[in-house]
């Protein structure tokens, strides 16, 4: 396995104690390996136990969707890391519908539950170690799919939407504590939810085409995903708060 070191060849994250949700497949689990292969202690979690969690890594079963999921999470990383220096917000997801006016009332709090609320919730539970310490690093992951809202998934882009706003505001509010709060905006990336995913755009669409094309002429990998929240959490990224880091192979345009 390989190991990201410093100039000095001492791994970068060597002493830090991180916490990812989600780190038993896809984008989480390549964020947990990469901060295994930097030298952090690294806490994550998924509803079930699963035999594709990154080697190295402590396992709590917890459903972040829910409230005691979320306290039983930031217990376990109180008792096992004895703290955490690097929080990674990685949960989402949502199903499919016909359209906005099809998605019910269940469906629209299960998406703000796991994709906005899980972050706010765990965040609350941590921040105040973090502000203790005067140190620590905050990652959301968000969605590309914020920027081109489509009605089959509106929940889930509205939520992820909401998780890009608070971020900001978050990060306004804990820097002169010296926490640091960023997103990354991961565009269409080869996971097994993004595989789901298309399967329910084409059962509702018929043959519509749910991949498309980016400029780099592929989709993104978890690792392409994984680099940019190593860098955020790193020493490097130690002048950046409150920014938003969208890695979509050039798909989105912005100005």
């Amino acid at each position: 396995m390989s190991t990201i070191e410093n100039g000095s060849g001492i791994r970068e994250l060597a002493g830090k104690r991180a916490l990812v949700t989600g780190g038993s497949r896809g984008i989480g689990a390549a964020v947990v390996r990469r901060l295994l292969d930097a030298g952090a202690e690294v806490l994550t979690t998924a509803r079930s136990a699963a035999s594709t969690v990154p080697e190295g890594a402590h396992f709590v079963a917890a459903d972040v969707q829910t409230r005691a999921g979320i306290e039983t999470l930031a217990t376990t990383a109180q008792e096992v890391l004895g703290g955490v220096d690097i929080l990674v917000d990685n949960t989402g997801g949502a199903r499919a519908y016909e359209g906005a006016t099809a998605i019910p009332d269940e469906e629209w709090q299960n998406a703000l539950d796991l994709n906005l609320l899980a972050a706010v919730r765990l965040d609350a539970l941590l921040i105040p170690g973090m502000r203790e310490r005067r140190s620590g690093v905050i990652v959301h992951i968000s969605s590309a799919a914020v920027y081109s809202p489509g009605p089959l998934f509106l929940h889930y882009t509205a939520a992820k939407a909401a998780l890009e706003n608070y971020s900001r505001g978050l990060a306004t509010e804990l820097a002169p504590s010296g926490v640091r709060v960023n997103t990354v905006t991961p565009g269409r990336t080869a996971t097994p939810g993004g595989e789901a995913t298309r399967e329910q755009w084409a059962r509702l669409n018929g043959d519509a085409d749910a991949t498309g094309t980016t400029p780099l002429g592929r989709d993104g990998r978890p690792d392409d995903i994984a680099h940019a929240v190593l860098f955020l959490v790193s020493d490097r990224a130690g002048w950046l708060t409150g920014s938003n880091i969208v890695v979509d192979g050039g798909e989105f345009p912005r100005g």
